[in-house]
């Protein structure tokens, strides 16, 4: 029990990112599965509106739950933002990129190629929130 501790304590925040990736993954998955079944969305659009309403739910739990951003003042938390969503905005290119490829020139599942190019998005924004957006959280 001690060792799960010390791993735990070890790796907090990447046990945490992944949590809350997760989660996230899942609220991007929900929103794509639905409109993809129950609308005549086109998969760009589809995409898109996934991924905007789980760049906000990520956003706001990896700001306070994750790298626990010591932004105060809404011009520090409008940088976050920023820099956050560009880096959302680029993942979600490579997204975009991955599931054209699969589909059209690979022919594969809209749900497989989804799920992949939901881990390969997954460990760039980790690397991105943790260099780039939240950098100066542990002022």
């Amino acid at each position: 029990m001690n060792n799960l501790v010390e791993l735990y304590k070890k790796n907090k925040e990447v046990i945490s990112y992944l949590f809350w990736g997760v989660l996230t993954t899942v609220v991007d998955l929900l929103v794509a599965f639905f409109l993809n079944q129950h609308t005549n969305i086109n998969t760009f659009w589809n995409t898109a509106i996934a991924w905007l309403i789980s760049v906000l739910f990520a956003f706001f739990t990896n700001r306070k739950w994750v790298f626990h951003s010591s932004a105060k003042n809404i011009n520090e938390i409008i940088v976050e933002m920023r820099s956050f969503t560009f880096g959302r905005l680029a993942s979600w290119i490579m997204e975009e990129i991955i599931i054209w490829i699969g589909q059209t020139l690979m022919h594969g599942s809209f749900n497989v190629v989804k799920i992949l190019a939901q881990i390969i998005v997954i460990i760039f924004n980790y690397f991105w929130s943790k260099f780039v957006v939240f950098i100066n959280h542990n002022k």
